[in-house]
């Protein structure tokens, strides 16, 4: 598996940790059929015809043309091979009427690899044709020989080859030391925030894992040392990849499909609405399908709501009633309880086989209505109450006759109920706005209406307090009811009247305009800062001198003191130090007005080069001359 699934599993994981621990992921019906399209692809030599023949038995498709397998088997037979031997014998099981000839020979190959010193892959393909040719084989020295190679095979897939190498053997033999090495693989498994379990070798490894142990538990009727938690992680692992790599690794998870399936001690549960999750007076029946990890019917499963629970109110609405099996779907009538709207918490039971893993599911279910508007009522309220309030009642969903007038000496007022259709009961919806739509600008303000301890919905507007708002713009605005819930069938968005807003004149923009925000900016111009004035060229000239004044004052000395140049050697590597020196300081010139750093350090190290070497032959010659005046 790589790196990014494993990522992507891992915050999966912690994202569920929180909810109860159920199967997040199963074998679909088009999961199983995209399985069987995978292996049931033209093979082409011995393993693929193994892996292809076997993994669809073990979904329980049907393996097409099985005297053509046959025929298959045997030309592609390999009498001298073991793994030869193993693919062909397995694989004739599969299918019927098909035997594999075996000779002395054979039988003494297949007989001489159950030794310690054959690798594990090499003892349980010998056991398993050995098996499936129905030849007999001393069980407790296969035993041993399994022993001896986990001390040296110590890893997951040998250990996994060993569990499956001895439920090929006899249940007289002493398979409890390898039975122990179920327990030992499980505390390997790597758990990734407590919804999967793999191990670090991948999907192959895991799925194979879990086909051996249930596999050996069966042999030896004995329950595998796995919790249900493990169980359901293990499931969630497998299952979660939909598209697989390789032939091998689609038939490890079929074979992994079927153990959990059909086993004698666990059997994982599917539970899943059919449909959404929603039930109404149109559609009162909440639908199950229960299922195992490949989609299949469990016939006598039973299935019971312990209790269903409001969310809001955490109110028990309904306990101990059974679903009832209709066609393959369990069904139960919630409505036939009178629900109010809104979300419930299901705790279903799965009952009926004591293997059954996973059959205490959480769900939650949604209680939809259709709202109706009653008692809509729209009026004019004079501030100072000298004119009386004239009410006008407007059913949903026709429109106002008459506009409304409102301006800054009167308010505007709305008030109304919301009302289930189906029982008549007052609803309190989570969105209930009031809109106003400027028909000539398009500028629109939304308000919410705020219901009372009544649940009677009220709106006023002050047209001189809420001038801002609406920026002082008078004229005819289209009123608006906008009801919306997630449990309501029908979303209301009702014109209910036309109202005329008048704002103080002198407040009001001298030029209406709609607001949009797709014009032309204005252009911005960019001043930069004047550059500085540069001082006079009396100041330029004064500092050049004063710079230039200690090599004047060098030179006067020097004729003063009566510079002495007769220890200077004309020789070629006194010249060519002095002449290097110079070009040195040439560079610092040349660095400061051309080159950057890099070509500078370049051309410094070719000059420093050549002086150094040519500085010390100069130093070294003039000590030879001071040695022979002495």
């Amino acid at each position: 598996m790589d790196r990014s699934r494993l990522f992507v599993l891992f915050f999966l994981g912690l994202a569920l940790g929180a909810q109860a621990l159920t199967p997040a992921h199963y074998l679909s019906l088009s999961d199983v059929a995209r399985l069987q399209n995978l292996l049931s692809r033209q093979f082409t030599d011995l393993e693929s015809a193994y892996y292809s023949v076997v993994g669809l038995t073990k979904l329980g498709a049907t393996v097409p043309d099985h005297d053509g397998v046959c025929q298959f088997l045997k030309s592609q037979l390999d009498p001298t091979s073991i793994d030869s031997l193993f693919f062909a014998a397995v694989t004739s099981q599969a299918i019927s009427g098909c035997e594999i000839p075996v000779s002395n020979e054979t039988r003494d190959i297949l007989l001489a690899a159950v030794s310690e010193d054959s690798t594990m892959a090499q003892i349980h393909r010998a056991v398993s044709a050995i098996s499936a040719l129905g030849l007999p084989v001393a069980s407790q020295e296969v035993v041993a020989a399994l022993t001896g190679r986990i001390n040296k095979e110590d890893n997951v897939v040998a250990i996994t080859l060993a569990l499956q190498t001895a439920a090929c053997l006899s249940q007289q033999a002493e398979l409890g030391g390898i039975l122990e090495e179920i327990e030992d693989l499980t505390a390997r498994l790597d758990d990734l925030g407590g919804v999967y379990l793999q191990f670090e070798e991948g999907l192959e490894a895991t799925a194979l894992f879990v086909t051996a142990a249930y596999s050996l538990s069966d042999h030896v009727d004995m329950e595998p040392p796995l919790k249900e938690d493990q169980v359901i992680q293990l499931v969630n692992s497998i299952f979660s990849k939909k598209s697989w790599d390789s032939l091998a690794e689609a038939f490890s998870v079929a074979n992994a499909a079927a153990a959990l399936s059909n086993n004698r001690f666990h059997v994982p549960v599917i539970v899943r609405v059919q449909g959404p999750a929603t039930v109404s007076h149109s559609q009162p029946t909440v639908q199950l399908l229960v299922t195992d990890v490949m989609s299949q019917r469990l016939p006598s499963a039973n299935v019971v709501v312990e209790s269903a629970s409001a969310l809001s109110s955490k109110s028990v609405i309904l306990s101990q009633a059974p679903f009832t099996l209709n066609d393959g779907v369990y069904e139960l009538n919630f409505m036939s309880n009178q629900p109010a709207s809104g979300y419930y918490q299901f705790t279903v039971a799965v009952t009926g086989d004591s293997r059954l893993v996973a059959n205490h599911v959480e769900l939650k279910v949604k209680v939809s209505t259709e709202v109706a508007v009653t008692n809509m009522d729209l009026s004019i309220v004079d501030k100072d109450q000298s004119i009386g309030t004239k009410t006008t009642r407007v059913d949903y969903p026709s429109k106002a006759k008459s506009s409304f007038t409102a301006d800054s000496h009167q308010n505007f007022a709305m008030s109304f109920q919301l009302v289930d259709i189906n029982t008549g009961v007052e609803l309190t919806p989570h969105q209930t706005f009031v809109r106003l739509h400027n028909q000539k600008t398009g500028q629109e303000v939304v308000f919410v209406a705020e219901p009372d301890s009544k649940n009677l919905y009220k709106f006023e507007l002050d047209t001189a307090e809420r001038k801002s708002e609406f920026d002082s713009i008078s004229g005819t605005y289209s009123l608006y009811l906008i009801v919306g819930d997630a449990t309501l069938e029908n979303p209301i968005l009702w014109n209910v009247a036309d109202v005329v807003l008048k704002f103080v004149d002198e407040e009001a923009p001298a030029t209406i305009q709609p607001k949009t925000l797709y014009v032309p900016k204005p252009e911005i111009q960019h001043s930069f800062r004047e550059p500085e004035k540069k001082p006079p060229t009396v100041v330029s000239n004064t500092f050049t001198a004063l710079v230039l004044s200690p090599l004047l004052l060098l030179l006067i000395l020097w004729l003063k003191l009566g510079a002495n140049i007769s220890n200077f050697s004309f020789s070629p590597s006194s010249i060519l130090f002095h002449v290097g020196h110079a070009a040195m300081l040439g560079l610092m010139y040349v660095y400061w007005t051309h080159l950057n750093m890099f070509q500078t350090l370049k051309y410094l190290a070719i000059i420093g080069g050549v002086t150094f070497l040519a500085g010390n032959r100069m130093l070294a010659q003039k000590a030879v001359k001071r040695t022979e005046k002495k």
